[in-house]
């Protein structure tokens, strides 16, 4: 799910593997690193990192830094 603002677009992916706080930490920490990310809300319950950026991602960038934190990425929501 995509959804844009004047300023922000919000994106909703999908993740497996996430089952606690420390694994939400380490794919927020990833995730924030991509330019003109400015939040990043992960939940191990559901799968679910809900990113705000300034404008739409590469979905191959946000898949990257996924794999770095030790995740996967399967798709936006």
């Amino acid at each position: 799910m995509t959804a844009e603002t004047d300023s922000q677009v919000t994106t909703v992916y999908q993740v497996t593997g996430m089952t606690c706080g420390h694994c939400e930490s380490a794919v927020t920490e990833e995730v924030s690193g991509i330019e003109g990310v400015t939040s990043v809300q992960a939940k191990a319950a559901t799968g679910e990192v809900t990113v705000v950026s300034r404008t739409p991602l590469d979905e191959s960038a946000v898949r990257a830094a996924v794999d770095e934190a030790g995740y996967e990425l399967t798709g936006q929501v």
